[in-house]
């Protein structure tokens, strides 16, 4: 079986090697900007393509590379790029359509795509969601508004290729250990020493009405996995629960919550953002508390879907990690320290009013 994956050097595409490479009788072929050091036993058994999909000549690479898979699963996302990166709407739109027009001209037979639980309309904070909510997004986001137009054009690539089969994946924060440094560097930049990160004696700034479902990219890997085997078409919510409490992750991160309003902490992230003080966009808050929590009850019961790590674990791992300052081994799970300059953001904005 022939499957190449978009991505396949970032979190979820790193944990789908290890599952994959398990199996000896399946051609892994790895498409990445660039091609992360073969030293690790799952990227060792990958053919590598480097590839920036954004890129218009990417369809022909991608076309080329496509010819003869058995499935293609569409990983490639800038989340929260650098601004020296690539434009986030070149790689994440235009990326995305040039992958479907090449799986077309290829005629793969399965594509799986992952989009998010961003993409849901907001609902009633603790009401669970099933793959039929609305897809209308949270406007004020670019990574949400970017998954509602995956999911858009998605569907448009049903109507016109009946006979591909289509699953999306939508699964909630997705971590794990090797995702340490680039979670650290979306979340900390550089001025937080992270040995800090799970002292006792740590404040953690949270605001009270905060809820958090995480998933391990491990058991996102497993889902994939499931749906390639499967050949499974349509959508997957993948979450567990229960989702982690505002002292859960204040517990995890630090020893107790700072008490601070989310209206404050945004406007705190949003002067750090424009200063270059901080990394993370004030956006990144308002969806962390608007994103709907979700319901997996048809990976369970369609895919066989059992999760090996509940929230708690994955955090924890997640923390510990990030504490001994643990880094993977390709480029987007060991970003190099950014550039700091004084008035001039580290990354690229998730809102066009900032």
């Amino acid at each position: 079986m022939k499957i190449v994956i978009t991505g396949a050097s970032g979190n979820i595409g790193t944990a789908l090697l290890r599952s994959l490479s398990r199996t000896a009788d399946r051609e892994l072929i790895g498409i990445a900007r660039r091609r992360p050091p073969l030293t690790q036993e799952h990227y060792s058994r990958v053919r590598w393509i480097e590839c920036d999909i954004g890129e218009p000549a990417a369809v022909s690479v991608l076309t080329d590379t496509f010819t003869g898979a058995d499935a293609v699963v569409h990983l490639a996302w800038a989340v929260h790029p650098r601004r020296t990166d690539p434009p986030m709407d070149r790689t994440n739109t235009g990326g995305s359509a040039h992958v479907l027009r090449a799986v077309s001209a290829a005629g793969v037979a399965q594509l799986v795509c992952a989009s998010s639980v961003a993409a849901y309309t907001p609902t009633d904070r603790w009401r669970r969601v099933d793959e039929y909510q609305p897809r209308t997004g949270l406007p004020g986001s670019a990574y949400s508004r970017g998954k509602v137009a995956l999911e858009a054009e998605l569907d448009a690539f049903e109507h016109r290729e009946p006979a591909i089969r289509v699953a999306r994946i939508r699964p909630c924060a997705v971590v794990q250990g090797d995702a340490a440094a680039e979670l650290g560097d979306w979340l900390f930049g550089p001025w937080l020493p992270r040995p800090l990160i799970g002292r006792r004696w740590t404040p953690v700034p949270l605001w009270k009405d905060l809820r958090l479902q995480l998933v391990h990219a491990d058991d996102v890997a497993a889902a994939v996995r499931a749906i390639i085997e499967q050949r499974a078409a349509g959508a997957f919510n993948l979450a567990v629960d229960p989702p982690l409490s505002v002292q859960m992750l204040a517990t995890t991160f630090g020893g107790f919550r700072a008490p601070v309003s989310r209206t404050i902490l945004a406007a705190g992230a949003a002067a750090g953002w424009r200063l270059g003080l901080l990394p993370l966009h004030p956006a990144w808050l308002d969806l962390a508390d608007r994103v709907c929590l979700v319901d997996s009850g048809k990976a369970r019961r369609e895919l066989g879907w059992v999760p090996r790590y509940d929230a708690g674990a994955a955090c924890n791992e997640l923390a510990k990690k990030m504490h001994a300052g643990h880094a993977g081994r390709s480029g987007p799970l060991a970003p190099a320290r950014p550039r700091v300059r004084f008035g001039r953001p580290t990354h690229q904005s998730q809102n066009p009013l900032y």
